[in-house]
C-alpha cells in the first residue's frame, strides 16, 4: 500500500459502483503498474468489500474509500469506521459526494477522525460558496464538481475552475484543489491540469472505455504532459 504525499499533481481513478470483484481487481493491478511509472500520487477508490484485497495486492496506488463515518469503535450498526478502513490498508477517503452527501456536522466529524488516523480526506463541493465553506474545515483536498455536470461529459468552465481555485487557496494554501466534473478523455485531463487544478480524476470515461486500463495509462500521461507545460 502507498501513503498519500498530499502533493500536486495527482489523479483519482473512481470506479464508484460500476466495478467489483474480479473486474475492479484487474483494473487496479493494471493501474498500479502504470502508477509506478509516474512521479505523482494516483488514488483508486473501490467498494468497501474490495478495499483490503486491493491494498494488499498493490503498492503504487493510494487505496481510497468512497465514504467514512466519523465515529469511534463501539456502537454504530451499519456505519463504516475509519479504524476499520485504516486497518484494511485504506489511506484516503472521499467525503460528501453528491451521491453520498453528509450534514456539515457529520462531515466535520469524519474529517477530524480521518486526521487522527493519517487518512487523507477528499471532500466534495458543488458551488463556489460550498467550496469556501469546505475550506474552513481544512480537508486535505477539495473536489470542486458542480453536481449537474457529473457523468455528463461536460467539464467545468474556465471561470468556475479559476474562481474555486482562487477562493480555496485564499483561505488555505495547504488545501489541494481537484477539478473533475465531466472528465471523459485524456484531453479533458490535460486541459484541466493546464488550467491550474492540482489534480483531477475520472469514472465513466475509464470504466466504460473499450480498454479501461489503457485509458488509465493515457490519462496519467496527460497529467504528466500538462504538468510539464505548466512548469515551463
Amino acid at each position: 500500500m502507498k501513503q498519500s504525499t498530499k502533493s500536486q499533481p495527482f489523479f483519482m481513478i473512481n470506479p464508484k459502483s460500476y466495478l467489483t470483484g474480479k473486474n475492479v481487481y484487474e483494473l487496479a493491478i493494471a493501474a498500479d503498474r502504470y502508477a509506478g511509472e509516474v512521479d505523482f500520487d494516483v488514488y483508486f477508490t473501490a467498494q468497501y468489500v474490495d478495499l483490503k484485497l486491493l491494498a494488499d495486492q498493490t503498492k503504487n496506488l493510494i487505496i481510497t474509500a468512497q465514504h467514512m463515518d466519523g465515529i469511534d469503535l463501539g456502537r454504530g450498526m451499519g456505519f463504516v469506521t475509519g479504524d476499520a478502513l485504516h486497518e484494511a490498508g485504506v489511506r484516503a477517503v472521499m467525503l460528501n459526494h453528491a451521491e453520498h452527501p453528509l450534514t456539515f456536522s457529520e462531515l466535520v466529524a469524519s474529517i477530524e477522525k480521518a486526521k487522527t488516523l493519517g487518512i487523507t480526506t477528499v471532500v466534495c463541493a458543488d458551488s463556489v460558496k460550498e467550496a469556501k465553506a469546505m475550506a474552513m474545515i481544512s480537508p486535505d483536498i477539495i473536489l470542486c464538481e458542480p453536481t449537474e455536470l457529473i457523468g455528463t461529459g461536460q467539464t467545468s468552465d474556465t471561470h468556475y475552475i479559476e474562481q474555486t481555485n482562487e477562493e480555496i487557496r485564499a483561505i488555505s494554501s495547504d488545501i489541494l484543489v481537484m477539478q473533475a466534473a465531466g472528465i471523459t478523455s485524456p484531453e479533458d485531463v490535460y486541459q484541466t491540469i493546464k488550467k491550474g487544478a492540482d489534480g483531477t480524476g475520472c469514472t465513466s470515461g475509464i470504466v466504460l472505455a473499450d480498454d479501461p486500463s489503457l485509458m488509465v495509462r493515457d490519462m496519467l500521461q496527460a497529467v504528466t504532459d500538462a504538468t510539464e507545460i505548466n512548469r515551463k
